[in-house]
C-alpha cells in the first residue's frame, strides 16, 4: 500500500504540523516505503540518494517513536544516535531534525571535530534525546566518558557507503559493540557494494530492505562540455582558461585532498587566488573559506566531494572537474553546485584518456551522451616526465611533486598506508601541523588533542576524500 499523505501513516499530531509548517504534505518514495518499517519496529536497509527525502524517512518513524514513549534520557546517555560520515552531513541531519521536533521537549545534540570538546561533553552531562555524530569524535567523547551508549534504543547509519570510503568501518564496529542489543537499526546508503552488504549483515536483525533508484535529470541550464587532456596537462588548461573574465566564480574538484591542496598551491603561484577545502580542514578554516568565496576575495575553490554538497553559493559560474568522480552519482552532484537559484551555468570536466570509462558511466547515469573536444595540451608538455598528477600511487614507490622518485620528508602521499601497527594498538601521535577534523588520529597518553583523527583502516591510514 502507497500512502499519499503523512497522516496515513499515523504521525503523531506534532510531527504533521511540523510538516505543514515546511509546506510538505506528501511522502518521496522512500519515504512512503521506509516509513511504514520503522513505525512498524522493523530494521530497515535503504538504498537511496542524497536528495530523496531520506533522512525524514528515517527521522520521522524514529521521532514519533520517542514522543510516544515520553521518557527522559539517563545522564551521560542518548536514546538515538544518529552517525553520519562529514561534519556537513551531520550538520545538515541536525537541521532537519530541528524543524521536527520544535516545541517538543526532545533535545537534539551535533557532534563532531574540528570545534573545542568541551561544550559537548558539558551538554551530554544531563543526557540527550538525539545525538547526531561523526564516529571519530563521538570515540573521543566515549573514551572520556563524557557519553555512554548504554541507553540507546534507536541507532542510523546514513551514507554508510561514504563511512566505510573514509575508513570508518572499525570505528563504526567498535560503536556498534556499545550499543544495546534491544535496539532498533537503520543503515542508508547510496549504493550498495559487498562491504556495505556485510556490514548491514552484522548490525542489522532481519531488516527490511527499501530501495528506491531517483531519476537523475541532469539541470537543464548547465551548460557541459568534456575536455580530452593528458592528467599532467589539466592544470596548464586550468590557468590559462581561470585567468579570462569569464570563469568569474568557479567551483573545481578533485579526487583528494592532497590533490586539491597542490592544485591551490600552484593556482596562487601563477597568480590565480585559490582555496583548498576538504574533510581535512577544521570547520572555521572551512566557513572562512566558504566566505571569502561567498564574497568574491576568492575567486576559486578547490573542493573533494566530502564537501560538495556542503557549498551552497548561488552565483557560481563554473565547476571544473579537474578529476572524474570514482561514483558517477557524484558527478551530478557537483555540477548541481552551479545553475542555482534559477541562473545559468557551465560545467566542464577535463578527461584524462584513462577516465573513459568513467565518463561512459556518467553517460549511462544521465542518459546523455558527451561531446569530447580535443585539446593540443600534450604538446606543451613532456609526456615522459615524472607523474605530478593529483591521484594516490597505487603501488611502487610515489613521485613526488618536484618530479623525484620517493617523498619530501615528513610528508606521505594521500591514500598510501604507512607500515606500523594496527587500529587498537599503539599508533603513534599525529603531527602538531596536521588539520583537524572529525577523523581522528592516537594521541600519546595522557595528553588532550581534540582535533584527532582516527581511520577505521589501519594505523594512522589518512583518507583520500
Amino acid at each position: 500500500m502507497t500512502h499519499t499523505d503523512f497522516k496515513a501513516f499515523g504521525l503523531t499530531e506534532t510531527l504533521i504540523k511540523a510538516l505543514a509548517r515546511q509546506s510538505i504534505t506528501t511522502p518521496t518514495p522512500i519515504q512512503a516505503q521506509a516509513i511504514p518499517a520503522v513505525m512498524d519496529g522493523r530494521d530497515v536497509l535503504g538504498i537511496a540518494q542524497t536528495g530523496t527525502g531520506k533522512t525524514a524517512a528515517f527521522a520521522l518513524p524514529v521521532v514519533h517513536q520517542m514522543l510516544e514513549q515520553n521518557r527522559r534520557p539517563a545522564p551521560k546517555n542518548a536514546r538515538a544516535l544518529i552517525l553520519a560520515p562529514t561534519r556537513e552531513l551531520a550538520s545538515q541531519i541536525a537541521d532537519n531534525i530541528k524543524s521536527m521536533i520544535a516545541g517538543t521537549p526532545l533535545a537534539l545534540l551535533t557532534v563532531f571535530g574540528g570545534v573545542s570538546l568541551r561544550p559537548q561533553i558539558d551538554a551530554l552531562r544531563k543526557g540527550i534525546d538525539i545525538l547526531v555524530a561523526t564516529p571519530g569524535r563521538l570515540l573521543d567523547l566515549v573514551e572520556q566518558r563524557a557519553v555512554s551508549l548504554s541507553d540507546v534504543r534507536f541507532v542510523v547509519l546514513d551514507e554508510a557507503d561514504r563511512m566505510l570510503d573514509m575508513g570508518f568501518v572499525r570505528d563504526v564496529m567498535r560503536i556498534v559493540g556499545q550499543l544495546p542489543k534491544e535496539r532498533q537499526s537503520l543503515l542508508f546508503s547510496a549504493t550498495m557494494p559487498r562491504s556495505i552488504e556485510d556490514l548491514a549483515a552484522k548490525i542489522l536483525t532481519k531488516p527490511i530492505r527499501v530501495e528506491v533508484t531517483p531519476e537523475i535529470v541532469t539541470v537543464e541550464k548547465i551548460d557541459q562540455s568534456v575536455y580530452l587532456i593528458p592528467q599532467k596537462a589539466k592544470k596548464l588548461w586550468l590557468i590559462e582558461h581561470l585567468a579570462t573574465p569569464d570563469y568569474d566564480k568557479t567551483v573545481i574538484f578533485t579526487r583528494t585532498k592532497h590533490g586539491a591542496n597542490r592544485l591551490s598551491e600552484d593556482l596562487e603561484k601563477s597568480g590565480i587566488k585559490a582555496v583548498a577545502i576538504h574533510g581535512n580542514k577544521s570547520q572555521a578554516a572551512r566557513q572562512k573559506a566558504l566566505a571569502a568565496f561567498h564574497s568574491g576575495q576568492i575567486r576559486v575553490l578547490v573542493a573533494t566531494d566530502i564537501v560538495a554538497r556542503g557549498i551552497h553559493v548561488d552565483d557560481i559560474s563554473h565547476v571544473v572537474n579537474f578529476d572524474l568522480p570514482e561514483e558517477p552519482e557524484s558527478y551530478v552532484h557537483r555540477i548541481g553546485r552551479t545553475a542555482r537559484a534559477g541562473k545559468s551555468g557551465i560545467a566542464v570536466a577535463l578527461v584524462d584518456p584513462s577516465e573513459r570509462s568513467k565518463l561512459r558511466a556518467i553517460e549511462k547515469l544521465t542518459g546523455q551522451k558527451f561531446e569530447i573536444h580535443q585539446t593540443n595540451y600534450a604538446a606543451q608538455i613532456d609526456l615522459s616526465a615524472p607523474e605530478t598528477d593529483t591521484r594516490p600511487a597505487r603501488s611502487g614507490r610515489p613521485q613526488n611533486r618536484f618530479g623525484g622518485a620517493g617523498k619530501p620528508a615528513g610528508q606521505r602521499p594521500a591514500g598510501q598506508r604507512p607500515k606500523g601497527p594496527r587500529d587498537g594498538e599503539n599508533r603513534g601521535a599525529r603531527p602538531s601541523h596536521a588539520p583537524g577534523g572529525e577523523n581522528r588520529a592516537a594521541k600519546p597518553a595522557g595528553r588532550a588533542n581534540n582535533n584527532r583523527r582516527r581511520s577505521g583502516g589501519g594505523g594512522g591510514q589518512r583518507s583520500a576524500y
